[in-house]
């Protein structure tokens, strides 16, 4: 893909820690750190175990640090799609926004792609789900100004276009909006792997007796769908988009989880409240995996813990192994 490098500067922000501005000068140190950081922790990276119960007073035990995971937030308009690096993805967050439409957030621990995009801007309710993770990188193109405080204070690495030289750049084959690309090795030099999603409640292994056979589900919201359709021949669910199959995904598991979903005090340009789905808390979920539905439940206790998905009776669900979608629902 052709590309044209972005190296615009944004405006400083304000340290939560020190009051002080921060300079892009530091961004080198950072990168290094976070190299070393990585090389040092990789060894402490663990696969997903199925089986027994890992939760200690209702939360999940706390996990060895084994480095930043990456999540981006990305374009889901039709003018956006076909999505680059969507694939590689192991998390898929599909989270709503203004105008009853979709935006997505992928999240990186086994693998990195050479590039991933079209990326866009970030939401509150993002800070929310990231800190079920540790110290994440998140990389965005833009947030309402009243929501930068919010997240430089949040416990991640905010890096948006121009704060790392050859991180970011433009597409030639779709129109901007629509054409910014994140080359991740920029921002994280190796992924984690797969023991940075045992934290989030991502557990992988058999799946459950039960269940009810399950040939299509669809989800929508106002103004987008989600149609997930099993697929026997590849083991996999094959996913369309406002009626049209995205051909680069095809998820082992789809989690369909039901929210409370929130205005938030921000508002766009339009002057609407921007939609808060509320991943703290509990509720019902439906988990696909094998052609086969599954009714659970869901909960979060605080934004530090990750998600636990059960069955009715207390047992903990695992997930296929291979990309988890997460759809973000409204609770009837």
């Amino acid at each position: 893909m052709a590309s044209v490098n972005i190296t615009r500067s944004n405006p400083k922000r304000t340290s939560p820690a020190t009051g002080t501005p921060p300079t892009r000068t530091r961004t080198a140190a950072a990168l290094l750190a976070t190299a070393l950081t990585a090389a040092l922790v990789a060894g402490c990276a663990t696969t997903p175990r199925a089986g027994g119960d890992d939760s200690v007073n209702g939360s999940l035990k706390p996990r060895a640090r084994t480095g930043p995971v990456l999540a981006v937030k990305i374009d889901n308009a039709r003018a956006a799609r076909p999505h680059t690096g969507l694939g590689a993805a192991d998390v898929v967050y599909v989270e709503p926004v203004e105008g009853g439409m979709s935006r997505l957030m992928a999240v990186y621990a086994t693998k990195l792609p050479p590039a991933v995009g079209p990326v866009r801007s970030a939401r509150q309710s993002d800070l929310e789900l990231l800190r079920q993770f540790d110290r994440p990188v998140l990389a965005f193109s833009g947030a309402q100004r009243k929501l930068h405080p919010l997240i430089d204070r949040a416990p991640l690495r905010a890096v948006e276009p121009g704060e790392v030289s050859g991180a970011y750049y433009r597409g030639r084959s779709k129109r901007a909006p629509h054409n910014l690309y994140l080359r991740p090795r920029r921002l994280v030099r190796a992924a984690p792997g797969a023991g940075a999603l045992e934290a989030t409640g991502f557990r992988f292994g058999p799946a459950p007796s039960g269940g009810r056979a399950t040939v299509s589900r669809t989800v929508r919201y106002p103004a987008a769908r989600f149609t997930f359709t099993w697929s026997a021949a590849r083991g996999r669910w094959l996913v369309a988009m406002d009626g049209r199959a995205a051909r680069t995904v095809a998820p082992a598991t789809v989690v369909v989880q039901y929210v409370k979903v929130r205005k938030s005090r921000f508002r766009d340009v339009l002057g609407n409240h921007t939609p808060y789905p509320q991943t703290v808390g509990s509720g019902r979920a439906s988990v696909l995996r094998g052609g086969r539905a599954y009714d659970v439940v869901w909960e979060r206790a605080r934004a530090a813990d990750g998600t636990r998905f059960r069955t009715r009776d207390g047992r903990r669900v695992d997930f296929a192994p291979g990309q988890v979608w997460v759809v973000l629902a409204r609770a009837s």
